[in-house]
């Protein structure tokens, strides 16, 4: 049974004109479609009990929260990010939606949140692209963005989870994430920590992102388009991007990635990659390779390829790995082979022009 809407339209859409001019060079987050998703939650995590209530869809805007609501002070936050992809037909299909939702439940009960029904996430995300599917854009390498998010909503300053709730989906049109395939630079961060044993590194939340931005701040003034982090208790091994996982591609057909430890977010294009690699007769290890690993194969030549990926980005190669001390890969180096066969193979499957057999698209609309 679908998830039943209350509608209540944008009396002051934009214009075609202005949308179509957002289209043309949609950029990354900077604009937002007509409407927007809210649900409900009152309830005790604690007891294990509560209702999700007045799903709405609405017209975008801000929110009204009162100076305690629980996530202005403790950060109760999750959120998740996927696509929405607009076949050569005109229908719009999004990419494995379940796997979100499942990941968003993670994320919920590691922040003491309450979890939401994998259909409803579902349904939410199909109402909101139902009502504004103009604004999913057509462009090679273009899609449109969708933001699930919710928040702890109790107006209470007391320490501990909130009992009221709101989950929303939000949606921008998105061009490429980096403007290119061409390979960025990697800032390597070794004063700070993106997550450590116990925390919260394999959930989606805000505070992840937050404790990330510095060390981005550091890679921005060298040139560097994202930021490695590493575990110094496990011989500096490597563990994520800022916002995306990362892969390495050697010379006898292996493709390493950092192993989940509970410190690295699961990434849903991460697990795509792994299959992808796996079909193509790839051996994929994962495990913990440390940055001598890293360094190592780049001067006797077995590590050939580097690439992160994420829902934003999708696989975006990397060129050099840079700090103060180092810089670890060659300025000349081109995006490889491999990585962008499974970038063009994960990007055909998402974008309708190659058969989905994995069962991964949802269509919307």
């Amino acid at each position: 049974m679908s998830t039943e809407f209350v509608k209540h339209l944008n009396p002051h859409p934009a214009t075609d004109e202005v949308r179509e001019a957002v289209l043309q060079n949609p950029g990354f987050g900077q604009h937002f479609t007509d409407h927007m998703v809210c649900i409900d939650w009152q309830g005790d995590v604690q007891e294990n009990v509560g209702r999700w209530e007045n799903a709405r869809l609405q017209p975008y805007g801000p929110l009204s929260l009162d100076p305690s609501t629980a996530v202005l002070h403790y950060g109760q936050e999750i959120f998740e990010g996927l696509k929405a992809y607009r076949h050569e037909d005109g229908s719009v299909w999004t990419f494995r939606p379940e796997a979100n939702a499942a990941r968003l439940n993670r994320s919920a009960q590691r922040l003491a949140l309450p979890t939401l029904p994998e259909e409803v996430f579902v349904d939410s995300i199909r109402e909101l692209v139902a009502q504004d599917q103009a604004w999913v854009p057509s462009g090679d390498g273009e899609s449109l963005y969708m933001r699930p998010f919710m928040i702890g909503t109790e107006p209470f300053l007391g320490v501990r989870p909130s009992r009221q709730a709101l989950y929303s989906v939000i949606a921008s049109p998105a061009g490429n994430y980096f403007g290119s395939v061409e390979p960025v630079d990697i800032w390597l961060s070794r004063t700070y920590a993106r997550a450590g044993t116990g925390g919260t590194g394999a959930a989606k939340c805000g505070g992840n992102y937050a404790a990330s931005l510095v060390a981005q701040m550091e890679g921005d003034a060298h040139g560097c388009s994202q930021v490695v982090f590493l575990d110094p208790e496990r011989d500096d091994a490597i563990e994520e991007l800022g916002g995306m996982n990362v892969f390495f591609v050697f010379d006898d057909g292996r493709l390493v990635t950092p192993e989940l430890t509970g410190t690295i977010l699961e990434g849903i294009t991460r697990d795509s990659v792994i299959q992808l690699a796996e079909e193509r007769g790839l051996t994929v290890e994962q495990r913990a390779f440390t940055l001598d690993e890293w360094r190592d194969g780049v001067r006797s030549g077995h590590l050939t390829e580097v690439f992160a990926c994420g829902t934003a980005a999708v696989i975006a190669p990397v060129r050099r790995l840079v700090s103060n001390d180092e810089t670890i890969g060659p300025e000349d180096a081109q995006p490889g082979e491999v990585t962008m066969s499974i970038r063009q193979q994960l990007l055909d499957i998402q974008t309708g022009r190659a058969e989905d057999t994995h069962g991964w698209l949802t269509r919307l609309v």
